[in-house]
């Protein structure tokens, strides 16, 4: 069996050790990856006796609550004015602005680095390891792990066992590499108890987060004879049912469990005066591209971004999008 070559992590590893206080970032919006990699790679970090510190700019999404060490996130504006890092090691991040007000940490840190996946990022830190062939932060955050010599305990096998499992839908996406199993396999060993997460990340649901399905089916639509599907949302559903955003995740997959459907868009109000679209395709067809043209991006099968236009408008524009992409190869 031919064994995979080692991730470009010399830099990373290089500005770690040189670290004494450590800022991990996470990504707005924040997800099981990006979370379950930076609370990894934190109680891998406290085993170097190395301050660490966890930002992200949004709270944590409530299924991810349960995962060791999550009370320990903070928002920057809880910062001392006078805090200091000497490394900001952003996790899962795509671009700068996916840090959100988190960017403002960069300059409270003498040197930045990142570990991430996604084949839109051009490399915005001193130190970058990117591997987008990797269908997961969390198999990159293993192995900076490994070859940091941390103890893979059972807290950080949880941690990465979520950030695994979220980015590959519990290792069935086209993305999921031979790779995600043995390491799967591996977190199992070492103590991550698999059937729980599965249970606390796919099949518990607050009675709040069923409502706004409810509401969300109600407006699926078909376009293009079928292959595209959209659904929309409005801030007023989300009032109805005293719904958070974090409740609306779940609901851009169920556009592609129509038969026949090659691409969706789920399309909703965020509140601000915008609609944040989550675009999702199967194998091979992309919505990377669609997402790059909004000003968004992403992974070639679930992209996503933000515009500033009605909600009914922002789905047709993405709509007569996905038509064009899809016309390319008929």
């Amino acid at each position: 069996m031919k064994m995979k070559e080692p991730r470009p992590l010399d830099g990373v590893i290089w500005a770690i050790r040189r670290a004494r206080r450590i800022a991990l970032i996470c990504h707005v919006s924040p997800d099981g990856d990006t979370i379950g990699s930076a609370l990894a790679l934190r109680l891998g970090l406290l085993q170097l006796n190395r301050e660490v510190s966890l930002f992200c700019q949004d709270r944590v999404p409530q299924y991810l609550r349960f995962l060791p060490g999550v009370e320990e996130f903070r928002q920057p504006e809880e910062v001392a004015e006078d805090e200091r890092f000497d490394l900001a090691l952003c996790v899962d991040v795509s671009d700068a602005t996916r840090m959100g007000a988190c960017s403002s940490l960069m300059a409270r840190t003498e040197h930045t680095a990142q570990i991430d996946h996604h084949d839109t990022n051009e490399g915005f830190c001193e130190e970058n390891c990117i591997d987008p062939k990797a269908p997961a932060c969390a198999l990159v955050a293993y192995e900076l792990l490994q070859r940091l010599y941390c103890q893979i305990t059972e807290e950080i096998a949880i941690c990465l066992a979520v950030g695994l499992s979220t980015d590959t839908a519990h290792l069935v996406y086209n993305s999921t590499t031979p790779e995600a199993f043995r390491v799967m396999g591996e977190l199992v060993e070492a103590g991550a108890p698999i059937a729980k997460v599965y249970r606390r990340l796919y099949r518990e649901r607050p009675p709040r987060q069923v409502a706004l399905l409810a509401r969300a089916l109600n407006t699926l639509t078909y376009h293009h004879g079928g292959q595209i599907t959209s659904i929309a949302l409005t801030q007023q559903d989300f009032d109805a049912c005293g719904a958070l955003s974090e409740d609306a995740e779940i609901i851009a997959n169920y556009g592609m469990d129509i038969q026949g459907a090659r691409m969706c868009v789920f399309a909703r109000e965020n509140g601000k005066g915008g609609v944040k679209l989550s675009l999702r395709s199967v194998h091979p067809w992309q919505v990377s591209g669609v997402a790059t043209r909004f000003g968004g991006g992403g992974h070639a099968q679930a992209a996503g971004a933000t515009v500033t236009l009605p909600l009914e408008e922002a789905v047709q524009q993405v709509v007569e999008a996905m038509k064009e992409e899809l016309e390319k190869d008929e």
